[in-house]
């Protein structure tokens, strides 16, 4: 039994930790997943197999849970196989990614074909579990496998609004090479945001994505130490539509007309960490395929 499904990152339009709201939106640096399920011998303990650096606390609770929800008639045994284009604990969702492709190809690999948000349900479930996100990140986790911009309670694991994005739109990214603490670490200084972060959410729940980003984007610079303003303000200039941090950071993206893409890149300096331009995404879990 064998099933595959592709997930990508995501940036942030508001940080959910401060109120449990989150917004993000996904980027086209993809997470493929292969997962094989065989039926344990009789007796015999299961076996999990994962690919090199695939064996994360997150991963195997992804599995777990999707394992229980999908797979009747076990126990199973499972081998997972990950590939991963997204750069970890930057802020680009990589968790979120590589749980919704494990849960996803599980669910394919028992013969399921589950709708994405509960896929995401998961996915934050797992993130929880691992401890690699304070609220669950269920903004992250279905905009990882869903079009456009997404908002949700993530203290209810319910969808609050979804907004199309224009697939012509570009993300230029500066992601620097140091990583960021799990987001349970910051949990407190977050909170103590929570009037800002009411803000920024109820921008995002009106659709005003720019200038929740905006919002989300001072309160989080605050919190964690950035001083990103002079090159969000040198993107604005150059045309992007909206620049903030994405996350905890350090990343910090962009969202640009195609046509605009390269003055809004130039923005961000190379000596403060690599720069690159990406799509929204075209293919999402949905579409499967193979690792």
């Amino acid at each position: 039994m064998i099933g595959s499904a592709r997930s990508t990152a995501a940036i942030t339009i508001v940080n959910a930790i401060p109120t449990g709201i989150g917004c993000a939106l996904g980027i086209d640096l993809g997470v493929r997943a292969r997962v094989v399920l065989r039926r344990a011998q009789a007796g015999a303990e299961p076996v999990l197999a994962f690919s090199r650096g695939a064996g994360t606390p997150v991963v195997r609770e992804a599995l777990r849970l999707a394992i229980d929800r999908y797979a009747e008639g076990g126990p199973w045994s499972a081998d997972v196989t990950l590939r991963s284009e997204i750069p970890p604990a930057r802020g680009l969702k990589s968790s979120s990614a590589v749980a919704t492709a494990t849960a996803w190809a599980t669910a394919r690999a028992a013969g399921k074909e589950p709708p994405a948000v509960e896929i995401a349900r998961i996915a934050a479930g797992a993130g929880r579990t691992a401890g690699v996100s304070a609220t669950g990140a269920m903004d992250d986790a279905l905009a990882s496998v869903t079009p456009g911009f997404c908002v949700t309670d993530n203290r209810s694991g319910t969808v609050v609004r979804q907004g199309p994005s224009d697939p012509r739109w570009k993300v230029a990214l500066l992601i620097p090479a140091r990583k960021h603490a799990p987001s349970p670490t910051w949990q407190e200084a977050f909170e103590r945001e929570a009037d800002a972060g009411r803000r920024a959410a109820d921008r995002s729940i009106a659709g005003d994505w720019w200038a929740a980003m905006s919002a989300n984007t001072e309160l989080v610079e605050r919190t964690m130490g950035y001083s990103y303003a002079p090159l969000r303000e040198e993107a604005l200039r150059r045309g992007a539509l909206g620049s903030g941090v994405s996350g905890l950071g350090p990343v910090l993206a962009a969202v640009c007309e195609a046509d605009r893409a390269d003055d809004v890149l130039a923005a961000f300096p190379r000596s403060l960490g690599e720069t690159r331009t990406v799509g929204l995404p075209a293919i999402f879990a949905a579409s499967g395929g193979s690792p």
